[in-house]
């Protein structure tokens, strides 16, 4: 019969092995963008970053943007903006990461 011990010297490895092995990321038509993923597309020219989308935005959305995020969504990347108007209106704009085109903007 093993020792408690040994079984104990076993047991913390093997658990930490399982608790910290990457997890394989779900393959949905909609995810959100994991930062790593989004910064490799951005260095290999496949989107563009929130900088320069910004900078090409500027004037064109009906208010000032109080929040952003980045989904892939049908296998495109698609910057989501949250904006606040002078009249306190709230807006939801999608702009294609890739092109910077302005997809749809709606009041919510």
């Amino acid at each position: 019969m093993r020792s408690p011990g040994f079984v104990k010297f076993l047991a913390v490895p093997l658990l930490a092995g399982i608790l910290l092995a990457p997890m394989p990321a779900a393959a949905g038509d909609h995810d959100k963008g994991a930062p790593d993923a989004v910064r490799r597309a951005v260095e290999a020219g496949e989107i563009k970053s929130l900088a320069d989308i910004l900078a090409s935005l500027r004037g064109k959305l009906p208010g000032e943007v109080a929040g952003v995020e980045i989904e892939r969504e049908h296998g495109r990347w698609i910057y989501e903006f949250r904006l606040v108007d002078d009249k306190g209106r709230l807006y939801e704009a999608h702009v294609d990461a890739r092109s910077g085109e302005i997809e749809r903007i709606k009041e919510k």
